[in-house]
């Protein structure tokens, strides 16, 4: 049985509850900050990353932060901005950020749900997985602007590739 269809009313559910089930059926490292916000860790191929959901009934919105470490020298930060605005061009649902006082690359995104709705299990699955997947996707260009001092183009080609295999 999928992880999702062991809610049966999870539209009684309150949306970080079904994170934190999410958290602990994943045996992932997590913090229940408050009732409408629960902090994370999960752990990717290129990094550790930090997810923070939170939950607002004004907005009837969840949102994610997905941060990770970026320390670019900052003479690259230009070029680190132009490659983000490349890289936010191909994401459909969210956007990446850099915190230059945190140095903190961020992947955001929030669910509005309709009045009376709620987040099902398999949507909040899907947006922490599609968080994870686009950081570690990123991950290697935004290394190769900031530390290999690569053009953003050209750094998006090693995104933009089919892995086939791993070294």
């Amino acid at each position: 049985m999928a992880f999702s269809e062991q809610f049966l009313h999870a539209e009684d559910m309150h949306p970080i509850d079904i994170v934190e089930s999410l958290a602990e059926h994943r045996d992932w490292e997590f913090d229940r900050v408050a009732d409408d916000q629960i902090a994370m860790t999960i752990e990717g191929q290129w990094r550790n990353y930090s997810i923070t959901l939170a939950w607002s009934d004004y907005d009837e919105m969840l949102r994610m932060i997905c941060t990770f470490d970026m320390d670019p020298p900052k003479e690259r930060l230009p070029a680190l901005y132009e490659m983000l605005n490349r890289t936010n061009d191909m994401c459909w649902a969210g956007a990446f950020s850099y915190w230059e006082t945190q140095r903190l690359m961020v992947y955001r995104y929030g669910l509005v749900l309709c009045p009376d709705s709620a987040a099902t299990p398999a949507q909040i699955d899907r947006l922490m997985s599609t968080a994870v997947a686009n950081a570690e996707k990123y991950y290697p260009a935004f290394q190769l602007v900031s530390w290999g001092k690569r053009d953003g183009k050209e750094a998006l080609q090693v995104a933009i590739a089919e892995a086939y295999g791993r070294a």
